[in-house]
C-alpha cells in the first residue's frame, strides 16, 4: 500500500509538472508561433532598389489590408528590431476592451493573448496606447523591462508600426514604472493643443525629447509587480527617420 501511495503521488507530481510546463512555457510560445505564421502568410517585400535586380534596401513588411479582410480587428503590426516584439496589434470595442487579453488574432484562446490598442485609440491619436502581457517566458512585452537599461534602450530604440496605409517609425525616449494614480499614461483624447502639451511634458520629463503640438507618442504598457497597479511604461516619439 505504501508503494502504491508513493507511486500515486509521484504520478500526480509528474502530471502537475507537465501541466505547469504546458501552461507556463508551451502555451505562451503558441502566440509567437501564431504571429510568425501570420506574418509569413501576409508578408511582402518593400524594395528601395535603384536598378533591376538590385536588392539593396529591401525590407520585409506585412500586408495589413489583406490581413484585415480575414481578421478585421488587426489594426497594425508592431516590430521592435532586435527583440521578440514582432506581433499584430488588435483592437476590440468599448463594450469589451480587453477581449484580446487572452485571445489571438483569430479569437483562439491563448495564455499570452495579443498586443492590443486601447479601445478609444485611433491611428490618428496623439498618444497611441498599446497593451501586452509581461510573459515569464520572455515573449510579448516582457522585454520592455530591459528598456530601463540605457544601453539596451539605445540599441533597441527603433519601433516600427506597419498600418494599412503607411509604415511609421518611432524612437524610444524613456521607460518608467508608474501607475494611473501618478500619471495618466493611457490618455488618448485631448481638449486642446495646450492640454496635449501638458500631458506630453509629463510623459517626456527627464528626456531629451521636446514636447510640441505636432508630436505623436507611442506608449507601450505591460504589468510590473513592484506594487498593486504598477505598470512598466515605455514612451516613444514618432520620427521621420527610418
Amino acid at each position: 500500500m505504501r508503494y502504491f501511495l508513493k507511486g500515486f503521488l509521484y504520478g500526480i507530481l509528474g502530471i502537475s509538472l507537465i501541466g505547469l510546463i504546458w501552461l507556463m512555457i508551451v502555451r505562451p510560445q503558441l502566440t509567437a508561433r501564431d504571429a510568425a505564421e501570420l506574418k509569413d502568410e501576409y508578408s511582402e517585400t518593400v524594395s528601395g532598389a535603384t536598378s533591376p535586380g538590385d536588392s539593396v534596401g529591401e525590407e520585409s513588411s506585412v500586408d495589413i489590408l489583406a490581413m484585415q479582410r480575414q481578421y478585421p480587428d488587426i489594426k497594425a503590426w508592431l516590430t521592435v528590431p532586435g527583440t521578440v516584439i514582432d506581433y499584430p496589434v488588435l483592437q476590440s470595442s468599448e463594450d469589451d476592451p480587453e477581449h484580446y487579453l487572452r485571445r489571438n488574432y483569430d479569437d483562439t484562446w491563448r495564455m499570452a493573448g495579443s498586443l492590443f490598442f486601447q479601445y478609444d485609440c485611433t491611428l490618428d491619436s496623439r498618444n497611441l496606447v498599446i497593451f501586452g502581457h509581461n510573459m515569464s517566458d520572455g515573449s510579448m512585452f516582457a522585454c520592455l523591462r530591459n528598456m530601463f537599461d540605457a544601453e539596451f534602450r539605445e540599441e533597441h530604440s527603433q519601433i516600427i508600426l506597419h498600418t494599412a496605409d503607411s509604415t511609421r517609425y518611432f524612437r524610444v525616449v524613456s521607460a518608467m514604472k508608474t501607475d494611473l494614480t501618478q500619471l495618466p499614461f493611457n490618455q488618448t483624447m485631448f481638449q486642446s493643443d495646450n492640454d496635449f502639451l501638458t500631458f506630453a511634458e509629463q510623459m517626456l520629463q527627464d528626456t531629451d525629447a521636446m514636447p510640441n503640438s505636432n508630436l505623436t507618442l507611442l506608449t507601450l504598457i505591460t504589468c510590473a509587480y513592484d506594487w498593486d497597479g504598477a505598470r512598466t511604461v515605455v514612451v516613444a516619439v514618432e520620427t521621420n527617420e527610418e
